[in-house]
């Protein structure tokens, strides 16, 4: 069996076009994934706070800038976790280590979005 052609190279308004597309394919992906799902509700939860608290539109900001690396680290370890799994079906030390990495990349996300969020609620 041979390997398919590869697709022509696209550029200018074609390559944005086909980038929109494989980023919409990978929030698709992702929306799979009971954690990103629960991200997003504590992102959500967090801006109906913000709003209530009178939060400054700057400071609703960086909570968004905050939710959107949230959503782009969650989005890496998943892919971390797709490939581990494609790779290393059974168990296996370094698969183990490289979803821990991953997850601790999104604790250390979410960790830095609870402490801005304490910071602007509380001073």
């Amino acid at each position: 069996m041979t390997a398919p052609d590869k697709p022509p190279r696209r550029t200018g308004i074609a390559h944005f076009l086909a980038a929109a597309g494989y980023s919409l394919g990978g929030l698709r992906r992702l929306a799979r994934e009971s954690a990103f799902r629960q991200e997003v509700l504590f992102i959500a939860g967090l801006l109906v706070i913000f709003l209530v608290a009178g939060a400054s539109p700057a400071e609703i900001a960086g909570l968004l800038a905050l939710g959107l690396a949230l959503v782009a680290v969650e989005a890496l370890n998943t892919a971390i976790e797709v490939l581990v799994d494609h790779l290393s079906p059974g168990w296996s030390e370094w698969a183990k280590d490289a979803k821990d990495l991953g997850s601790l990349a999104v604790a250390c996300t979410i960790g830095a979005t609870v402490l801005y969020a304490g910071i602007v609620l509380v001073f």
